[in-house]
């Protein structure tokens, strides 16, 4: 299958986006003048920092940039609930009240969680001139395919071999799966559980299934963490120092990384991987004077990881996914309504998510149905090289993916 790679290099122009000097942010946008001469405004729809702490800096990246809808800016943002599995019709309220603006133009929603699509269709009857992006959509493809112009989500095809192969270049003999049973019910999550068995067997690595509390169960986030915390000693007990560890869930990773750095073990990156999920809390360290500057987090976070005995271990993408998506498809959206960029040049997504993440290396690839074969026109799947601690970058977007793994189908109901 043919890839879309593509070398994202830092602008150096006047206005380009900054973050390796200056404290690596973005001064705050007015709005004086850009909502004035655009006439539009684009709503941003992200999770609390508590769920999705680097989908919502996305958001505030913007607001720096372009100034908020209040304020006379662009953008306006709001949050879904963090319990939005049990507030699937206030997610929908929230989404389709943006359509009341009447200087609404564009709609994305970081993650796209249960609920999106039907939110995106009531907007569509209401306001067919707003254009709707879903950033890592939580519903089946096939779902919100008809419902947005364009959704974006880490590739969960490509990653179900590269993430086991980036394990497997950092020593590993196991790979262990840590996830629930809501997640492994959406086709993302659930047919990218597949490929990593299938790859799992082709680079020789024991696959190991371990299901735990779901943080929107009963239990809730601290009942989750918890069991990881205590379960995870016994996991390395039973499977070796050299065991790879792959949660699906971000509240689940800090204590597992926390465990790891004491105990053992190898995290290849994270199911979102960005140096801010897990790595501060379970490091202890603060990276508040760096928020937006990804080249001196990624420093900093490495420069512990190190100091913990973690180098060639553990494992990230030099930016965040969940803040370049809603930063990206931000500008992709502004850049669409002021004629300057097309929604199906993919070249243009791909410079909109570059504006966020200057020297690095994406690729990508569309979303092909395993049972049907046929090519998604409106959902790109992306991911960025793996940078390895203490090491550097993988080059894993130079592998080919073998063509196996394009056709490995979701199976809904099992584990």
């Amino acid at each position: 299958m043919k890839k879309l790679s593509f070398i994202l290099l830092a602008l150096t122009i006047s206005g380009a986006v900054v973050f390796a000097s200056g404290g690596g942010q973005q001064q705050k946008g007015t709005g004086s003048g850009t909502a004035a001469s655009s006439g539009f405004h684009i709503g941003v729809v992200t999770g609390t920092v508590s769920q999705s702490e680097d989908d919502l800096r996305g958001a505030e990246e913007l607001i720096r940039r372009y100034g908020r809808a209040a304020e006379g800016g662009i953008i306006q943002h709001i949050t879904y609930p963090d319990n939005f599995m049990d507030q699937q019709e206030t997610v929908i309220t929230q989404v389709t009240t943006l359509a009341d603006d009447p200087l609404m133009k564009a709609i994305v929603m970081n993650q796209a969680i249960p609920g999106a699509a039907e939110a995106f269709r009531r907007v569509r009857e209401r306001r067919p001139d707003i254009l709707l992006f879903a950033g890592q959509p939580h519903e089946d493809p096939l779902i919100i395919q008809k419902a947005a112009d364009l959704s974006i989500n880490a590739d969960f095809i490509s990653r179900g071999y590269t993430i086991p192969w980036v394990a497997k270049q950092l020593g590993a003999d196991t790979f262990v799966h840590i996830s629930f049973p809501r997640h492994m019910s959406y086709e993302t999550l659930g047919r990218r559980r597949y490929i990593f068995e299938e790859a799992c067997k082709d680079l020789g690595l024991k696959f190991v299934l371990i299901t735990a509390p779901d943080p929107l169960s009963d239990v809730g986030i601290a009942g989750a963490q918890q069991f990881i915390l205590e379960q995870t000693p016994q996991w390395i007990d039973a499977y070796g120092k050299n065991a790879a560890f792959f949660p699906t869930n971000d509240a689940h990773t800090e204590p597992l990384m926390k465990q790891l750095f004491i105990y053992g073990g190898i995290f290849p990156e994270g199911s979102l991987p960005s140096p801010i999920y897990g790595y501060p809390g379970a490091l202890g360290i603060d990276l508040s004077a760096e928020t937006g500057n990804f080249p001196a987090i990624l420093k900093k976070v490495e420069e512990a990881v190190v100091a913990q005995g973690g180098a060639g271990r553990f494992g990230t993408w030099a930016y965040s996914y969940g803040f370049s998506v809603s930063a990206g498809l931000g500008e992709l959206a502004k850049r669409i309504v002021e004629g300057k960029a097309a929604l199906n040049n993919t070249a243009d997504v791909y410079a909109a998510l570059g504006e966020f993440t200057p020297g690095a290396k994406w690729n990508g690839i569309y979303f092909v149905d395993a049972d049907t074969g046929v090519r998604a026109r409106n959902q790109l799947l992306v991911y960025m090289d793996t940078y390895i601690m203490g090491k550097g970058y993988l080059h894993v977007t130079d592998l080919t993916i073998p063509e196996k793994y394009f056709t490995v189908k979701f199976r809904k109901g099992s584990q």
